[in-house]
C-alpha cells in the first residue's frame, strides 16, 4: 500500500512539474468584437501565428514557441498592436480594445520583465513629451532661447531611456527581453559598440533570429567603418543616367555620402544645414552625393527642388531596400559618411555645426 501511495505521489509531482507543450492565451478585451489576432514580425511583413473568435467576451489563442518570443496582439481589422512576450504556458490578457498598451498580462515571466522596464521608460517618456510640448509652445510664443533650453533637457531624458535599456541588457544577459531591447537601440551605433553589447548576451540566445540579425549588422558595419574604403555602387540620377559613387568622390577632396528621403522629417530639417555647408565649401573641393530612399520619383524630385539641393542625386526608388543603403547597413535616416578623394571613409554621421566644423578643418 505504501509503495502504491509513493508511486501515486511521484506521478502527481511529475504531472505538476511537467512543462506545457505549448501556450494558451485567454484574451479578454472590453470593447473587442470579431477575432483576436496574434502575429510575429517578418522581413517587412506581418506573419500570422494564430487567430481566435471572441466568444462570450473571450478569445483563446493557442500555439507553440521554441523560446519566449515577442509576438503582437491585435483585434483583427484594427491597426493598433501590442507587444506580448509569449511563453509555452497558460497566459491571460485583460484590458480594453481601445488601449492595448495598457493591457495586463499574467502567466509569462518574460513579459513581466519587459512590463516592469516598460513602465519605467513610459514614466520618463510622459515627462519628456510634456516638456517637448512646452518647448514648442515657448518657440511659438517667440521665446526661442527657452524653447531650445527645454529641448536640450528633452533630448537628455530621451537618451536616458536608451541607457535604461542598455542597463537592463547588461544586468539581464540571459533574458529573452534583452535581444529585443538591443534591436531597439542599435540604430546609430557603430560596430564596436554594438558588438560589445551583443557580447554581453548569454550564449543560449545565440540562435535567436534577432541575435543572428544583429551579428549580420555588425559584420556589415565593419565593412563601412571609419578607415575602410567605401564600397562603390552605381545608381541612376533623376534623368536615368547611371552614376558610380567613385566617379564623384574621385573628383573632389571631400564627399558627403548622404542617405535621406523626401518623407523623412529629420532629413528635411537637416537639409538647409547641408546646403549651407555645400555652398560655403564647394569651390574648395567639397561635394555631396545624395542617395534617396524614396519610393516615387515625383516625391524625390519635388524635395530636391523645394530644398534647393543642387548636388548629384541618385536612387533606385526601393525605399528601405535601396541597394546602396543595404550595402552601407543603413537602418535609420538621415545617415551620412565622409570620404576623401581615394574613397577612404574618414568620418560618419556629422550633422549641424559639427559637419561644418569638420569640413572647415579638413579643407583649411
Amino acid at each position: 500500500m505504501k509503495k502504491i501511495l509513493v508511486l501515486m505521489l511521484l506521478v502527481a509531482v511529475f504531472a505538476c512539474s511537467k512543462k506545457p507543450e505549448g501556450f494558451q492565451i485567454d484574451v479578454k478585451l472590453t470593447g473587442a468584437e470579431g477575432k483576436i489576432l496574434l502575429e510575429k514580425r517578418g522581413s517587412g511583413e506581418w506573419i500570422p501565428v494564430d487567430t481566435a473568435d471572441i466568444v462570450e467576451g473571450v478569445a483563446v489563442l493557442k500555439g507553440k514557441v521554441d523560446n519566449p518570443s515577442e509576438l503582437y496582439l491585435s483585434v483583427l481589422g484594427s491597426r493598433a498592436k501590442a507587444i506580448l512576450f509569449v511563453e509555452n504556458a497558460k497566459m491571460t490578457v485583460t484590458g480594453n480594445a481601445d488601449s492595448l498598451d495598457k493591457m495586463v498580462v499574467t502567466g509569462s515571466l518574460t513579459h513581466n520583465e519587459y512590463d516592469a522596464l516598460n513602465k519605467e521608460i513610459n514614466a520618463v517618456a510622459e515627462k519628456y513629451m510634456a516638456m517637448y510640448k512646452e518647448s514648442r509652445d515657448a518657440i511659438a510664443a517667440g521665446d526661442t532661447a527657452k524653447g531650445r533650453q527645454i529641448m536640450e533637457e528633452v533630448e537628455k531624458l530621451y537618451e536616458s531611456t536608451n541607457t535604461m535599456r542598455e542597463d537592463f541588457i547588461k544586468n539581464h544577459p540571459a533574458s529573452y527581453v534583452s535581444p529585443f531591447l538591443l534591436s531597439q537601440i542599435q540604430y546609430g551605433k557603430e560596430a564596436e559598440e554594438l558588438e560589445a553589447l551583443v557580447g554581453v548576451l548569454d550564449p543560449k540566445l545565440d540562435s535567436l533570429t534577432t541575435v543572428l540579425k544583429l551579428k549580420e549588422q555588425i559584420a556589415k558595419l565593419k565593412t563601412v567603418s571609419v578607415g575602410q574604403v567605401a564600397p562603390d555602387f552605381t545608381q541612376n540620377d533623376p534623368d536615368g543616367n547611371p552614376v558610380p559613387f567613385s566617379s564623384v568622390y574621385s573628383q573632389n577632396k571631400l564627399t558627403l555620402l548622404d542617405f535621406w528621403a523626401a518623407w523623412c522629417g529629420p532629413c528635411r530639417a537637416e537639409n538647409p544645414n547641408v546646403v549651407a555647408v555645400y555652398n560655403e565649401f564647394n569651390k574648395k573641393g567639397f561635394t555631396v552625393f545624395g542617395v534617396s530612399l524614396d519610393r516615387t520619383k515625383e516625391d524625390w524630385l519635388k524635395a530636391i527642388a523645394d530644398d534647393k539641393l543642387t548636388w548629384t542625386h541618385v536612387s533606385d526608388l526601393a525605399y528601405w531596400q535601396n541597394a546602396a543603403a543595404q550595402t552601407y547597413a543603413i537602418q535609420s535616416i538621415p545617415s551620412n559618411l565622409l570620404v576623401d578623394q581615394t574613397g577612404k571613409i574618414i568620418a560618419k554621421n556629422k550633422r549641424g555645426d559639427e559637419l561644418r566644423a569638420f569640413v572647415a578643418e579638413y579643407l583649411k
